[in-house]
């Protein structure tokens, strides 16, 4: 990413020395998708009147186009005061599958809210920066190496907010536990081959990448992620072992969770 709006920020401050993590709790999965859908609205329109710009990284999944569409519904609502035009997105992994294919993370986020805004020209096309799927490259590095290009060509210096899901296991993007797509330390986006969950083959922003983030939100739901949440949030927890503890925000590292998943905090 070039180099504006830093504003004094190191983005290569090491893990411990960024502000702690932030649990917040709701009670359930419809709740949790409600609340951070104003969350979202109300620190994309901060960023833009401080900035003049805000750069989001999106998340896939069922949570990920719940808290958009809650997003868009309050939005019809009260009104977001966002100007759209200077909003830039883009994703923390994506399937390398074709455009417009129902498992792609843009393609739900679309449906979700984006299309929506696209269609009204609320939200530039040129600023929604998708992964290149296999119709319009000849590998997943190609696309990989593409996406990093656009980052350092249109960033911010650094993301304003990432939204991270996390699987049972922990992982958060495409970076899985023990996967070498971990190791990678040179680039901003890497290829992901392999991977442990379908579609096998995608592509994920590298650590390096996403330690770059003033904050960052994980949004977790359901019993399943209980004991991951946990590991997490360890203190001094591998991330080899733990993905998802080796990402934390310059300014805010929170935790959006439903009370299952927060079941087993103490």
């Amino acid at each position: 990413m070039t180099e504006r709006h830093l504003d004094g920020l190191d983005p290569h401050l090491p893990i411990g020395q960024r502000p702690e993590p932030e649990v917040l709790v709701e009670p359930d999965k419809e709740a949790l998708a409600a609340a951070a859908g104003v969350r979202l609205l109300t620190a994309v329109a901060k960023a833009v009147s401080e900035r003049r710009v805000a750069h989001v990284a999106l998340t896939g999944g069922s949570m990920g186009s719940a808290i958009l569409a809650a997003a868009g519904a309050a939005s019809v609502i009260g009104g977001d005061g966002i100007d759209w035009t200077q909003v830039h997105v883009w994703w923390g992994d994506e399937r390398y599958l074709p455009a417009g294919d129902p498992e792609r993370n843009d393609t739900q986020n679309g449906t979700a809210l984006l299309d929506t805004l696209l269609a009204e020209g609320r939200l530039r096309p040129e600023h929604v920066h998708r992964v290149a799927g296999p119709d319009a490259s000849s590998d997943a590095e190609a696309s990989a190496a593409a996406y990093g290009a656009a980052i350092r060509a249109d960033g911010a210096g650094l993301f304003d907010i990432v939204l991270l899901g996390m699987g049972p296991d922990a992982h958060v993007a495409s970076l899985f536990p023990h996967h070498p797509a971990q190791r990678i330390t040179d680039a901003i986006a890497v290829a992901v081959h392999d991977s442990p969950k379908p579609p096998p083959t995608r592509v994920s922003l590298t650590f390096e990448c996403l330690e770059r983030s003033r904050e960052v939100w994980f949004l977790v739901a359901g019993a399943d992620k209980a004991d991951a949440v946990c590991r997490a949030l360890t203190p001094d927890a591998d991330r080899w072992d733990v993905p998802a503890a080796g990402v934390r925000g310059l300014v805010a590292t929170r935790w959006l969770l439903d009370r299952a998943a927060a079941q087993d905090l103490r």
